[in-house]
């Protein structure tokens, strides 16, 4: 029962590991042409900008589509960051994250 009680404080104690290092990782996208959204690891939004020559235009429902599909690359990227560390931390591959 001890040995269980060790091994799980090991396993919290590598997850807020873990969880620091993907604090500290940012990274850009600026896949989707005129939007620029920084983010961090664990996916968190740390800022947008879009070019002005969005805002000039009356084409609201292309920015709102490209948003969305810049916020979804930068989530798959994200959770490709956190997949690479925790197989480094843990020595497990967890595909599809």
């Amino acid at each position: 029962m001890l040995d269980k009680l060790k091994q799980l404080m090991e396993v919290k104690r590598q997850a807020d590991q873990l969880k620091k290092e993907l604090e500290s990782v940012t990274f850009e996208m600026n896949d989707v042409r005129g939007i620029k959204m920084t983010m961090n690891g664990t996916q968190k939004v740390l800022s947008v900008d879009v070019d002005s020559q969005y805002l000039a235009l009356d084409g609201k429902k292309k920015l709102e589509a490209d948003l969305v599909r810049s916020f979804n690359n930068a989530l798959q990227r994200s959770r490709g960051i956190a997949a690479e560390k925790m197989k480094h931390l843990t020595g497990f591959d967890f595909p599809g994250m």
